[in-house]
């Protein structure tokens, strides 16, 4: 055990205080102290403080102080000697340390005393970079995740004695790690806050004077130290020949004391290994029940297919279904069969780290605080990854300037220090020996070609009724007119304005002269080009089939390809132009670069940066070339021409060269038809992949017609009435009023008593907004966690947000009815607001329809009714996906009862609907909590 800190003495500070600006008439109403010593807290402080003015309403509610509780309190002044000799001679700790220690100093300032200099370090930081995999870093969180008991949380003595507890196991975790990390992470962590850096370089001295040998699973390359990465066997120790157990009590016997034999279950087993016996069947639907094991049942049927070096791929739409393929339904089925069988996931080599590329950042100069604690944080998870997949970070966002160098570009390391333990490869060698190979819709999509799947392999496509829609989405994309123009004026300014410029530094060379003089006129007349092709598709406007304004005023306008491609285009002859030319600015820039790359005299001169930023401008020149061919190509095939579908972004409307031009693919049929060619015996799995109690829709979204797929319908394996009841409000005002906006408010405020996890699905961004605003701030909810879709983060830090929150409230729309997985959230009760018909007014849409309408295909019935059913299903789907949920959906729409196609919605629930008031509906919540809550005791 080390002993880095044995004489050291921490206390670890929260306050609670009327708001975060201290200028603005804030102060402190809590201050909380615990202090540790030789690593326990052996005491605690807490004082409730007199601030001489109200509590806003919004602190009332995260800590539960109120005005009353301080009223008859001391203030600071009182306080401010006590909190001074409890602080002498410590170093001082917060969560946040940038908050607490400037407050607390700026109110013992305004009373006559001296600012604290004590040493400080931050717990988030060094949360950070100790636990790198967490999704979360908020206090709260953190004692959640790490076991910490924790009892008033917001609550400043609880808060501090939480932190105090997080920071001894920050420091026993940092004790624990190799000489060699803690050596690296020393070296970079001046950058850190205040004095945070002092804790790893107290450490890392220590643990030198114990000369530690590295742990047996550990081995270090360079100074970095990695986890040992194993590789499977070819060889496989089970039999030659694996036999289905065609025999139920076969199957009994398998899965005794394993899982549960469910009938229903077992039927669906069956049912695809009979499609998998029969040779010239090609593709099954299949349509089972949220929480009938539908992921164990086809794992089961194809798996005793693969001894004959026949792979199975599974393609889902998100990382955390194929995560829970891979953790838990895989491990679950070996357990079972005893097959000896090895499945790894695919994803694209961006996922995984370059550590080449990461090792070169180590020692390129002073990075930014976000990445210089990424960097900290990686080198702590490389200690303990197996993988090297960026994912287990847990980030919500991969848009850190370090991912372009870190992440990796997909080549065969051959030669480098880190060739033998590279993680792309030494994925793709673990991919090629695996037996089931679990990709995503998209990845599929993209690389449907790729050797890795082996010869003539099994497919199965996972929740397929969104499989069109991601492979639709991996072939949109864009051409954005007015970045490329951004990027050719940021070059101008490299090589001509810039105080560092290559004209103000080798303007004396003739070579230098003579290269410039010639490229300024080239990118000149390139940017003329970009304006040009931007004016064509201006002037097209008025045939536009939809104009679509959004919130931040640009104006989408929709078209068809032969309305703003016509035979009078000059379009496509003003591309080959830009294509030309931009070809000649990149050879004239790299002829720039090279000279520079060789130029001997660098006295005086900036020549690294400039170098730098040339080379990435080149990458973006290269990125447009590559746009620039893609839009050609697809303006010159005809049957592209035919199924896709244009859109022309104005982000000044009256400004025809803030043109930008996407095109989105309005027919997959070709694209999914390649695909199914390259794999045999397809099965399309999902629990809602019928409308209006047959697959026929599917089947023509799926290009399966020419197939002729088998169809099957699942039984539950459980009774869904004892899960799930649904309620259907009767009588609350239209779905198009600001009155409903009001009354679904209402209902949240006050109708959640007995509720953990609400998810409230709408159909419109705007009015989430309206919603969330008038909501955020109801003492009723102070409790929970509100989180609305474009208001609090992306959604997949919205969905990491809800899984952790004790108590929370999700306001989304589009794929949160059926985009985003919630697993394990415990979801008690769903509201669909309105019936999930998409806006008509979309510009996907709109092309999608105009094509249907072309054909003579009735819209509302073939593709508006079949496309609003399966996202109604999914949303109430989100509800049970297994044996132990159970919750409410409540619908408050009432053109369930008013309009015809409300008995096509009413048809698709799966249980009796209890039609009820508003009046009775809190009463319904309640009734069915305590029902719910005597069964679970």
């Amino acid at each position: 055990m080390m002993t880095a800190f044995a004489k050291d003495t921490f206390a670890v500070v929260d306050l609670e205080t009327t708001g975060t600006q201290r200028e603005d008439d804030n102060h402190i109403i809590q201050f909380g102290c615990a202090i540790i010593k030789n690593m326990e807290v052996v005491k605690t402080y807490s004082f409730m403080i007199n601030p001489h003015r109200e509590i806003p309403l919004t602190v009332q509610n995260l800590t539960h102080i109120h005005d009353s509780d301080v009223a008859n309190q001391k203030d600071f002044s009182y306080y401010a000697p006590k909190i001074i000799k409890i602080l002498k001679d410590t170093v001082f700790v917060a969560h946040n340390v940038n908050f607490d220690l400037p407050f607390l100093n700026y109110e013992l300032v305004q009373h006559g005393y001296e600012a604290l200099t004590n040493r400080a370090i931050d717990t988030v930081e060094l949360a950070k970079i100790a636990f790198p995999t967490l999704p979360s870093y908020k206090l709260t969180d953190l004692t959640n995740q790490l076991q910490i008991k924790h009892l008033n949380p917001h609550k400043a003595d609880s808060d501090a004695y939480g932190t105090a507890v997080l920071l001894i196991k920050i420091i026993k975790k940092l004790e624990s790690l190799p000489q060699a990390t803690l050596n690296t992470l020393s070296s970079l962590a001046h950058g850190l806050i205040r004095d945070t850096s002092w804790v790893f370089s107290t450490i890392a001295d220590e643990a030198r004077k114990q000369k530690r040998p590295l742990n047996k699973s550990q081995m270090q390359v360079r100074n970095i130290v990695l986890q040992k990465q194993e590789v499977h066997s070819t060889v496989k120790n089970g039999d030659a020949e694996a036999v289905f157990p065609t025999n139920n009590k076969a199957k009994y016997s398998l899965f005794k004391n394993k899982i549960n034999y469910r009938q229903p279950q077992v039927d669906l087993i069956n049912r695809i290994n009979l499609f998998l016996e029969s040779p010239d069947q090609r593709a099954l639907l299949v349509e089972a029940p949220n929480g009938t094991g539908k992921t164990f049942s086809y794992l089961f049927a194809y798996s005793y297919r693969l001894y004959t070096n026949r792979k199975l791929v599974i393609a889902t739409p998100t990382k955390v279904l194929q995560d829970q393929i891979i953790s838990q339904e895989v491990p679950q089925l070996l357990n079972v069969t005893k097959l000896d069988l090895a499945a790894e996931v695919v994803k694209s080599s961006s996922h995984y780290l370059d550590l080449d590329g990461f090792y070169q950042t180590l020692y390129q100069g002073t990075p930014n605080k976000m990445t210089l604690v990424l960097q900290m944080r990686i080198l702590v998870w490389l200690t303990e990854t197996k993988t090297g997949d960026l994912d287990e970070l847990q980030l919500t966002n991969y848009k850190a300037p370090l991912f372009v160098k870190i992440s990796h570009p997909g080549d065969a390391r051959v030669g480098s220090s880190f060739a033998d333990v590279d993680f792309w490869n030494l994925a793709r060698q673990r991919q090629e020996e695996a037996d089931i190979l679990v990709t995503n819709h998209a990845y599929l999509a993209n690389h449907y070609n790729d050797s890795i799947w082996g010869q003539n392999p099994y497919l199965v496509i996972d929740e397929a009724h969104r499989f069109v829609d991601n492979v639709i989405a991996s072939r949109n994309d864009s051409f954005q007119f007015e970045s490329f123009w951004g990027t050719l004026t940021h070059l101008r300014n490299l090589l001509f304005y810039a105080d560092d410029s290559v004209l103000n530094q080798y303007g004396d060379d003739v070579q230098f002269n003579f290269l410039l003089a010639k490229l300024d006129p080239a990118i000149l007349k390139l940017i003329n080009i970009i304006n040009q092709l931007q004016q064509e598709l201006y002037q097209k406007r008025s045939q536009a089939i939809s104009k679509n304004m959004l919130p931040n005023s640009n104006l989408l306008l929709s078209f068809q390809a032969s309305d703003l491609f016509g035979e009078d285009s000059k379009f496509l002859a003003t591309l080959a132009k830009l294509q030309k030319k931009l070809e000649e600015v990149r050879q004239q820039t790299n002829e720039i670069l090279f000279k520079l790359y060789n130029e001997t005299d660098t006295s005086g001169t900036d020549r690294d940066a400039i170098l730098s930023e040339i080379t990435e401008q080149i990458d973006h020149l290269d990125f447009y070339i590559t746009k620039s061919y893609q839009l050609s190509d697809l303006l010159q095939t005809d049957t592209s021409m035919s199924q896709e579908g244009f859109i022309v972004t104005l982000t000044n409307p009256a400004d025809p060269l803030s043109a930008n031009l996407s095109w989105l693919m309005l027919d997959a049929s070709d694209e999914l038809k390649q695909i199914y060619d390259r794999f045999d015996h397809l099965s399309f799995v999902s629990a809602t992949l019928t409308s209006e109690g047959n697959f026929d829709y599917l089947v023509k979204q799926l290009a399966l017609t020419d197939m002729h797929p088998q169809e099957y319908v699942g039984k539950s394996t459980f009774k869904l009435e004892s899960h799930l009841q649904v309620l259907a409000v009767s009588d609350l005002p239209d779905v198009a009023t600001n009155q409903f906006d009001q009354s679904l408010a209402e209902i949240l405020e006050h109708d959640l008593n007995h509720k953990n996890h609400v998810l409230v699905l709408m159909t419109n961004l705007n009015k989430i907004k309206d919603v969330y605003s008038i909501i955020s701030n109801s003492p009723a909810l102070r409790d929970f966690e509100i989180l609305a879709q474009g208001v609090s983060g992306s959604n997949n830090r919205i969905t990491k947000r809800f899984a952790i929150a004790q108590k929370a409230i999700i306001l989304g729309a589009d794929s949160f009815w059926e985009g985003i997985d919630f697993h394990d959230c415990n979801i008690d009760l769903v509201i669909a607001a309105k019936l999930p018909f998409e806006s008509p007014d979309l510009p996907e849409v709109k092309l999608r329809q105009q094509q249907l309408q072309k054909q003579g295909i009735d819209i509302f019935k073939t593709d508006t009714i079949p496309r609003a059913i399966i996202r109604f299903k999914q949303g109430m789907g989100r509800l049970i996906r297994g044996e132990n949920d159970r919750g409410q959906f409540l619908i408050l729409d009432s053109r369930l009862w008013t309009k015809d196609y409300g008995k096509v919605f009413l048809n698709a629930i799966p249980v009796k609907t209890n039609k009820i008031s508003l009046k009775e509906l809190r009463n319904k919540l309640d009734n069915y909590d305590r029902r719910r809550h005597k069964t679970n005791d």
